[in-house]
This record gives C-alpha cells, structure tokens and sequence, in this order.
C-alpha cells in the first residue's frame, strides 16, 4: 500500500509537473507519505518517506532521470524533504498505531464491563463456564474450550452437541493455549482457546486471561451461593421438623389423649353414667376428632404448599356459608361470635380451602382474642371484591409485626403469654388465600379498640 500511493502521488507530481512547468511539488510526495501513515502504520510511512525521496529525487530534480545534483541547493531541498517526510510520516504513523491500541482497549474494556455485569446476576455454574467461553472465543476471533473432569464447554458449539455429549478438542494441535482455572486454591478446571490465524495476539491474549481470572471467580462464587442454598434450605427443614415434632407432641397428644379417656370411659361405665355425662363424653370425642382432623389438614396444607402440589377445585360458592360454617365449629367450642354476612356475595374458588383458611384464622382469633370479648366477623361485598373481616379484642400486634405473622414459626411478642401454637396457623391461610387468587392481611382495629382484624379479600364472582 505504501507503493501504491507513493505511484498515486507520483502521477499527481505528473499531472501537475505537464500543467503548471514546476518541479516544486515535494508536499504532493509528503501528501502519499501522510496517507500511508494514517492508514498503515508508522512502519510503512517510513518506508514511503524513503521511496518518495527516491522517485523525487530522480524523477523530478534537475537534471531529471539521473542521481545527480545541479546545485548544493538541491541536495539541501532534498535532504529537508527527506528530514519532513520522515517526520511527518513517522509521527502520523505513531498517532494512527496509538489511536488503534486505544480502540482494542477499549473494545477490551467494554468486552470486560459486559462479561462482568452478565456474571454478577448469574448463579448458575453451567451458565457462568458457556459465558466465559463465549467471551473467550469472542476475544480470540477463533475458538475456546473448558473441561472440568467429563464436562466439556466449547464455543462455536460442535454439530452433533444436541445429539451427543461433547467431547474435547486436541489441545495438542499447533495453535491451542491452555490454562488452568484456579480461585482461591480451588482447582475448577481448564480452559483453552486459540486464534483464527493461530498466531497470538498480545493485547487479545490479556483480555483472555483477565476474562479466565473473573470466570474462576464467578465459578467458585456460585458454587458458594449453591452451598448456602443448600445450608439455608437445610437449616429451614430442620427448623420445621422441630417445629412439626413439637407441634406433634402436644397438638396431637393432647386430643388423642381425650378421646381415649372419653372413649374407655364410655366403653367401661357407659350404663352407669347419666344421659347428660354420655352426652358430654361423645361430644368431647366429637369435637377432639375435629380438632385432630383440623391440625393434620393443615400439616397436609402446609406440605402441598411447600412443595407447589396443591390441587384447587375452583367453583363458585356463598362466601356467607363457608364463614357459617366455620364460625359454627368455633361456637360449638365456646367463642362468642358476632357475624355480618352481605347477602350472597359469591367467590370463585375452592370452599374447602377457604373453610380451612377462615378457620386458621378464626382459631388464632380464638387463641389470643377470646378474652377481650366476641370475635367479629363480616362478610362485604366492596365494588368487584369480597371483604372477609375477622376482628378479636386481644393485645393486638405491633405495626412493625403486622405483616411477619404471617411468616412461618413467627408469634408476636406480644402473645408470649397465650396459648402455645405451632405458628403456620396464618401462614398456611395466606397460602391457601394466594392460591385461590386472594388476598390477605393484618391491620389494627379501625374504630381505635384494642385487637387485630384479619381481612380475606378475594375477587367478586360475576352474575353472568
């Protein structure tokens, strides 16, 4: 190219030279040195600066076609072009080869920010090495690889990698650079890639190497958030499993331990015992047997949940008679219960599920309201929704703690005195709420009494 347009500039000289009778045309010369410079590199502009002295000198210094000179004043014009076009093409050339370098890195550094803000949100290790390898060919304009024991990541992908398991490239063949990944002295594998051209490149190979050196550590970052995962979701099951052995222990004992005793009794002395004795025998057993049906209910609930396998039987019902129904077994046990019902609002949804949610909540009102006077319930239709209202007269909770009870295992300090429970009660109605396409939340009495109102919102069912 420095050839080329140090002719160019030598047929311009001509063109001028048959024009204008001149030999004075040295910047046409330096023009084809310039042009060189900026599009070649330092390099080639040297070289035109000597090839257009040459042509210049020969071609158009008198007497023409010869080496030699008619004057001192020509060898002194000559020597200065060549003195400027050194210069000239030489500083060029340096510029042009600067600004370029600052173009690879700031492409590498662009390459870096990218590759990074992708590793910072990503978790999966799969996903982190196929990224890294991406990157990596991308920066060497030619392919990588990883292998991490019988695991191979390779970028552009094999043909037949949906139809078979990679297998590695021969690191052995002329081209290929391999290193290790290591973070924190953990060994993670090795990684390899190679150019289009096979030759190295300097600034390429540091981009791939700092690109080796973030994926090492993204790698071992996500293998130490899986093992926190891992411990968090053991340290959770543990949890629950106390919780479920203790709940065991008395939520389940205790009515067990009721209706054996009323049971043998009736089945030992029953003929001896007055109608009314009888009566309150069976009924102890009765409502024992509910109160077991309703614990285990709800651990078969919580368990579905947890495990995304709870099954809806959508229908359309009378939210009123679901919160009778409910109401009903809480009167049988002794709670005072006012209810408002708003005529036939209607839900879509499951009403057993429902039943066992109002009545979670019903009993939690039970638990820590009873004694601050009747447990209030209402039934509303407001607009397109359905307002189910359960409001008790206990200590209430703290604005703070208004939306943690219903976390699981978590009581407000303020029932530190109540009754013991298991603390899923309202976890297992939110669930069961949200599951139906509900709503539910905590809120302290409107009307500036002590206690706590749960409302159950769900969307109104249409006439139609």
């Amino acid at each position: 190219m420095a050839l080329v347009y140090t002719l160019i500039a030598t047929g311009a000289a001509e063109l001028l030279y048959r024009l204008f009778d001149t030999t004075r045309l040295s910047t046409v010369f330096l023009a084809g040195v310039l042009l060189t410079a900026v599009t070649q590199g330092a390099y080639p502009g040297y070289f035109a600066a000597l090839l257009a002295f040459a042509i210049y000198n020969v071609y158009l210094v008198e007497p023409r076609f010869t080496f030699q000179f008619a004057s001192p004043e020509d060898v002194l014009v000559l020597l200065t072009f060549l003195a400027v076009a050194m210069l000239t093409g030489g500083l060029t050339g340096r510029l042009r080869d600067a600004a370029h370098r600052n173009m690879i890195r700031a492409r590498a550094t662009g390459a870096l920010f990218e590759t990074s803000r992708q590793l910072s949100s990503a978790d999966d290790e799969m996903a982190i090495r196929m990224l890294i390898v991406e990157q990596m060919a991308a920066a060497a304009k030619g392919e990588a690889a990883m292998v991490d024991q019988s695991l191979v990541w390779s970028y552009p992908p094999d043909g037949d990698a949906l139809s078979s398991p990679p297998t590695p490239p021969d690191f052995s063949e002329p081209g290929w650079w391999v290193r290790e990944l290591v973070a924190d002295g953990a060994e993670l594998g090795v990684v390899a890639w190679r150019g289009a051209d096979g030759v190295p490149d300097p600034d390429s190979d540091r981009l791939i190497q700092v690109l080796a050196d973030l994926g090492a550590a993204a790698i071992l970052r996500a293998r130490l958030s899986a093992q926190r995962s891992e411990i968090a979701a053991a340290a959770r099951t543990e949890q629950l499993r106390n919780a479920l052995l203790s709940s065991i222990s008395h939520d389940l004992r205790t009515p067990l331990a009721a209706i054996l005793a009323s049971a043998s009794s009736l089945k030992a002395f029953g003929g001896q015992f007055p109608p009314d004795v009888q009566h309150d025998l069976v009924t102890t057993i009765e409502e024992e047997a509910e109160r077991l049906n309703r614990f285990v209910a709800n651990l078969l609930s919580m368990t579905k949940l947890e495990s995304g396998a709870l099954a809806l039987e959508s229908q359309g019902f009378a939210a009123a008679e679901v919160v009778n129904r409910a109401a009903d077994r809480l009167v049988r046990l002794g709670c005072d219960i006012t209810r408002t019902n708003a005529g036939e609002a209607m839900i879509q949804g499951d009403p057993i599920l429902l039943d066992q949610a109002l009545g979670n909540v019903l009993e939690n009102a039970a638990r820590y309201g009873r004694d601050g006077g009747p447990i209030a319930v209402r039934v509303l239709e407001q607009g397109e929704r359905v307002l189910i209202e359960v409001a008790d007269g206990g200590p209430g909770v703290p604005e703070a703690d208004l939306e943690r009870i219903f976390e699981k295992f978590y009581r407000s300090p303020r029932s530190a005195g109540a009754s013991q429970g298991t603390g899923l009660g309202l976890s297992i109605a939110r669930g069961l709420v949200e599951a139906m396409g509900g709503s539910i939340a905590a809120a302290g009495r409107a009307d500036g009494a002590q206690g706590l109102v749960v409302s159950l919102i769900f969307p109104r069912m249409s006439a139609s």
